[in-house]
């Protein structure tokens, strides 16, 4: 392909949109006016979607990921959610007759021809950066083109043939052809808008066409592409860390406003609009089509990114996808579809903005300069705005092409679009204000609207045109550094966010300042009434009136009040803007009567001009008779009225008073005499405001100076200030507001007791912040203090336990091979030694036992301290446990003469067995160490879904004021402490376990009669669990010694190998034991003997104690016994020991449990024989 047939497609297509906007203008023709179009309407609106949504949408997508969506999330929350706004503004604009956005404007603010035409300005200065858009899509397009066809390659920065000025050269001709055919900008433009409903099915099929073909055709579908992503992190990257929720917000917002508020939106939505017909079909199908053409987004940028890489602009990726897999028939497609959404938006922007030019900027200045001379050749007044609309275009598109050759010219097409949004946003403040609030008016939209425009175009528009190296763009303003358009006031944001923020925030500031300032004219308020509709409906309803009164009787009655000069200009200034002219001998419709009362109204006020026409057409029907009956009628309802409302301001507590434009007095009620201590005669109608002040200055109310303030503060309408009255000590709060004649209304507030009030709580609130300051400040010393000891106690305990926890494995090795070695030295000893010999091992091995004792409480309270122990909720039948703990104390029991009685249960129980095990065996424990004769009784009962159990005993008791300390660490009672050793640590470890269970304790005990403990467990209605229980021994010969036995051992502390090896040896068992796993496997294969038993150390130094029990069931059978010897006490060990079927005992090792355990190990065969 070449690249002449490039620029030859491009015209053809421009070809093809002239014939499609000649068929639209002949079929308007051949149907009856006004008829709907709710297709070709809803169609057109997507000339919302433009180049930058064809091909910018992909390059913003490629660098800030899923940002490009909030751009089309405005327009949608705008005609879904917000559709009662879009409705109201386009009904409105059509009663209004109004043309542009900048007339809307101007119409709302009292028809303020300085509003409009800023509002023109704005619009064109801050569209002329989006046609460049257009201008850059499709001049990159075409270049990207023609060079890949004449073979150059690459992506060259210029062509010798300015593509750019072509294609605008060829939009403005298309422009001027299609926009500017009639001068009434209300008249329908249906050929233009058919051929942009054309373009804008165009451009979506193209796009989905292209983006379907690049995504399963070129590459396969989404599944290669995705792994393509997957496998690129740069891509990823790239995806999803580019968007803010700053940034996605004002994106939001600025789409959302640039849907009502663009020109070219305002133009196809408000002005091109027929029906509501068309309205409702548009507020769910152009939501559609917005998320149809944003679909294949994402995919598209994915593979360009991929596989072009950042050879080519990202914006051009919809374009150099099909050109580098040789497609060129889908390239040509693709390219006409982005020439389809840049002319669309071309075409109708040119002709919204050449519309407000010519009627809120070239005609009011000609009109202005020529004075009659020009009023009175309105009859060629048509031709004059077609050419001027067309000169419009020219400049617009000519400017547009300027400030693209201007910019960054490595701007991306979004970020070119967002700065037209930004300047477009500007009306939101005016516009969205104006529709809630009355008060807003002309001064206060002007004032927003040019300090919002001044602070965009420093923070945005300079930046992009200067560029970010330029000097006041790096220093700021004369080198001020807080003026710096990027971060004004030191504030930092993104550069879109930022510069937002600034202009609208101004802006929205100049517009209430400026609206306070001063009072709205009485144009200004019915134009408000209109646009902010009263909530009751109108007494005369003008838009539904119908009269024979002429254009000549109409203008008659006009000059009578306002003059003949006045109402001649007023009427030829109707025409213009019009664009028809008024014959004095036809009848008046509804819009001539709406701005004869308009212009009536700005004379003699809203309600007034109201009764003159209103009674000016009661000729048509009425009699003088009926008139002068309507009149009495009106006069009696007036005089009901304000007798009505002069009792009702007799009745309030305040006292008001109201002043004509001359500043006398026409209104009062009883309170403003009573108030201000007037005389009766000060209370006559027509009294001056200078007469009543004097009053009170000779009455010694007021000084001179306080009269002079007095009569400033009223007439400039200060808002509130107070009044001291000298005489009766009276203070007053005094507001004035203006009243739409000119005249004023005052109000006097008696507040004397609320200042006094004020006064007592402000000198009571100086001396309640001094203490509270001194308060505070002692109180945040002490405060410091506590918080800097409570972490110091906190890091100490922590410690502690830490400490605890580490040291128990190295203190239990040595205290374990003492226990082994004494044991033997016992057992060796029997009768050899003499008495006192074997009561010092006895000691000795009694006091080991002991040590034992204290250091496991230690560390279990250690564990209990650190979260070591995390509970293991099983069900199991509580009566079980409950016969493990008896059993485990009644040989201890029996040795003190004491019973522990125990009463059955059927309940089953869901907590922690092993934690709840120990906890009883504490309380048990204690019962029957302090528990001198009698009995120990453990018993449950049901309360609610809890069992609770008890233990109770028949000891010493508790004293009440005791009860608390008996859970601490070490704490043992005199009383207990005389009969019974201990350490004073299981209630401790007691009281920690139930908060790791979440166990309630309860204590109740009376001295010398005993003491009950209570835990509350939680029941469950389900069978229980199957508890792993202790296999039942096999049954062995009874022997006190394991002669015939083989044990094999290991352990890596040498000690407690030596000590192990000779208490087995001394129970007459072979002992074979090594501190590695192969030294061991070398021992076993030397002896020749399969071992019976193999005992193993948890912890090895070439792995643990399971690995070796492991390989030696696999060497000598399943059958072996295994025991596990470790300080490790944590659930999850012995869980895993009691599933592989291997015994466990703790470290201390108590020698009496080893060997009750090695007694019940068959013999061989042979040794048993």
């Amino acid at each position: 392909m070449q690249g002449w047939l490039v620029a030859l497609s491009a015209f053809g297509y421009l070809a093809i949109l002239f014939a499609v906007a000649a068929y639209g203008d002949r079929r308007s023709r051949a149907v009856p006016p006004g008829s709907p179009r709710p297709l070709i309407y809803a169609f057109s609106l997507a000339v919302y979607c433009t180049s930058w949504t064809f091909f910018g949408s992909i390059g913003l997508a490629a660098s800030d990921g899923f940002e490009f969506f909030a751009i089309y999330l405005g327009p949608i929350l705008v005609f879904t959610l917000g559709y009662p706004l879009v409705r109201r503004v386009v009904h409105l604009s059509k009663s209004e007759r109004i043309t542009s956005i900048a007339d809307f404007l101007g119409a709302r603010y009292g028809k303020s021809m300085h509003v409009a035409a800023l509002a023109a300005c704005i619009a064109v200065i801050g569209t002329v950066p989006y046609i460049a858009l257009q201008l850059k899509a499709v001049s990159n397009a075409v270049t990207l083109m023609v060079s890949h066809y004449d073979g150059t390659g690459g992506y060259p920065a210029t062509l010798t043939l300015d593509v750019s000025f072509v294609v605008a050269a060829s939009l403005l001709v298309f422009s001027a052809l299609f926009g500017t055919r009639h001068a009434d900008a209300t008249e329908h433009q249906d050929g233009l808008i058919t051929a942009i409903a054309v373009e804008s099915v165009v451009k979506l099929l193209v796009f989905l066409l292209v983006g379907l073909a690049i995504t399963f055709f070129i590459f396969g579908g989404m599944e290669p592409i995705a792994e393509a992503f997957r496998s690129d992190p740069a891509v990823a990257r790239s995806l999803s860390e580019g968007t803010s929720g700053e940034t996605w917000l004002v994106m939001t917002l600025l789409s959302a406003c640039a849907i009502l508020m663009l020109p070219r939106q305002f133009h196809v939505t408000v002005v091109e609009h027929r029906s509501d017909v068309e309205l409702r079909r548009a507020a769910w199908l152009f939501p559609i089509y917005l998320i149809a053409i944003n679909l294949l987004v994402m995919p598209i940028a994915v593979a360009g990114m991929i596989h072009l890489g950042p050879d080519v602009p990202a914006d051009m990726y919809l374009l150099a996808l099909p050109l580098a897999a040789d497609l060129d028939l889908l390239a040509l497609i693709t390219f006409i579809g982005g020439l389809s959404a840049a002319t669309a938006m071309v075409i109708v922007a040119s002709v919204a903005l050449a519309i407000m030019v010519s009627n809120d900027l070239v005609l009011p200045a000609l009109l202005w300069r020529k004075g009659a001379a020009a009023r009175s050749a309105a009859s060629d007044w048509s031709q004059i705005i077609l050419s001027i609309r067309r000169v419009a275009m020219a400049v617009i598109i000519l400017a547009a092409f300027v400030y693209y050759r201007q910019a960054d010219q490595t701007a991306q097409l979004a970020s070119i679009g967002l700065l037209s949004f930004a300047a477009i946003a500007q009306f939101a403040p005016a516009f969205l204000i104006g529709l809630i609030w009355r008060g807003a008016n002309a001064r206060g939209a002007f004032l927003g609207m040019a300090s919002g425009f001044i602070v965009w175009a420093y923070t945005l528009l300079l930046p992009n045109l200067a560029g970010a190296d330029s000097q006041i763009v790096r220093e700021g303003l004369l080198g001020i550094a807080i003026l710096r358009p990027s971060q004004l006031f030191g504030v930092q944001f993104d550069p879109l966010v930022h510069g937002v923020f600034w202009s609208l925030a101004v802006n929205i500031a100049f517009l209430v300042g400026g609206s306070l300032s001063r009072v709205p004219t009485p144009l200004e308020r019915i134009q408000a009434v209109t646009f902010v509709p009263r909530e009751t409906q109108q007494t005369i309803g003008l838009k539904r009136f119908r009269t024979t009164t002429t254009i000549d009787e109409l203008k008659g009655a006009i000059a009578r009040y306002v003059g003949t000069a006045r109402m001649e200009r007023a009427f030829e200034t109707f025409e213009l803007r019009e664009g028809r002219k008024l014959v004095g001998s036809d009848t008046t419709d509804i819009s001539v009567v709406r701005y004869a009362e308009q212009v009536l109204a700005s004379a003699i006020g809203s309600s007034s001009a109201r009764l003159v026409l209103s009674l000016l057409f009661e000729k048509d029907g009425a009699s003088s008779r009926e008139t002068v009956r309507l009149l009495d009628d009106a006069s009696e309802a007036l005089q009901q009225n304000r007798d009505l409302l002069q009792k009702a301001l007799d009745q309030m507590d305040q006292g008001i008073s109201v002043f004509n434009s001359e500043y006398r007095l026409t209104n009062w009620n009883g309170q403003f005499r009573r108030l201000l201590g007037l005389p009766p005669e000060m209370g006559n109608f027509g009294m001056p405001l200078k007469s009543i002040t004097g009053t009170l200055v000779e009455g010694g109310q007021i000084t001179v100076e306080a009269e002079r303030e007095l009569v400033e503060n009223v007439t400039r309408f200060r808002r509130a200030w107070q009044l001291s009255l000298g005489r009766s000590g009276r203070i007053l709060e005094i507001r004035s507001n203006p009243m739409p004649d000119g005249g004023l209304v005052i109000t006097y507030t008696d507040i004397t007791g609320r200042v006094e009030a004020d006064e007592a709580l402000k000198r009571t609130k100086e001396s309640l912040e001094m203490r509270v300051q001194a308060r505070t400040a002692e109180l945040t010393e002490v405060n410091e203090e506590l918080a800097v000891a409570r972490r110091r106690a906190e890091e100490a305990n922590i410690g502690k336990t830490r400490f605890l926890a580490a040291a128990g494995h190295d203190i239990s090795q040595p205290l374990n091979a003492a226990r082994l070695y004494t044991s033997s030295l016992v057992e060796r000893m029997g009768g050899q030694a003499d008495a006192t010999n074997r009561e010092i091992a006895h000691k000795i091995d009694s006091a080991l036992e002991s040590v034992e004792h204290i250091i496991g409480a230690v560390l279990d309270i250690s564990r209990l301290d650190a979260g070591a122990l995390t509970p293991s909720p099983t069900r199991f039948r509580l009566i079980d446990l409950l016969e493990q703990v008896r059993t485990d104390f009644a040989p201890m029991a029996r040795e003190k003469g004491l019973e522990i009685r125990l009463v059955p249960t059927s309940l089953i129980v869901e907590t922690d067995r092993n934690l709840l095990r120990r906890l009883l065996q504490n309380l048990v424990s204690n019962a029957v160490k302090y528990t001198h004769e009698g009995r120990v009784l453990i018993g449950v009962r049901r309360h609610n879904h809890d069992a609770v159990i008890g233990v109770y005993d028949t000891g010493i008791g508790i004293a009440p004021d005791k009860v608390a300390r008996v859970f601490e660490e070490f704490q043992r009672l005199s009383d207990g402490a005389r009969i019974a050793a201990g350490l004073g640590l299981g209630l401790s470890i007691v009281d920690r376990i139930s908060r790791v269970l979440s166990l309630e304790v309860a204590l109740e005990s009376t001295p010398g009669r005993g003491t009950a403990f209570k835990v509350a467990v939680p029941t469950v209605e389900a069978a229980p669990q199957a508890a792993p229980a202790p296999r039942p021994a096999e049954p062995a010969p009874s022997r006190s010694i394991l002669t015939g036995l083989t044990i094999a051992c290991i352990d890596n502390d040498e000690t407690i190998l030596s000590g192990m090896s000779v208490l087995l040896t001394g129970w007459g068992a072979t002992v074979i034991g090594a501190p590695r796993r192969e030294m061991l496997a070398r021992a076993l294969d030397e002896h020749g003997a399969d071992p019976q038993v193999i005992i193993a150390d948890y912890h090895l130094d070439d792995g643990t104690g399971m690995d070796v029990i492991a390989d030696m069931r696999a060497r000598y059978g399943e059958e072996i016994t295994a025991v596990l010897v470790t300080a490790d006490r944590s659930g999850e060990l012995r869980e895993r020991t009691s599933s592989a079927g291997v015994h466990l005992l703790n470290k201390p090792l108590k020698p009496a449990a080893l060997r009750a355990m090695l007694t019940q190990v068959p013999l061989p065969r042979v040794a048993a024989e």
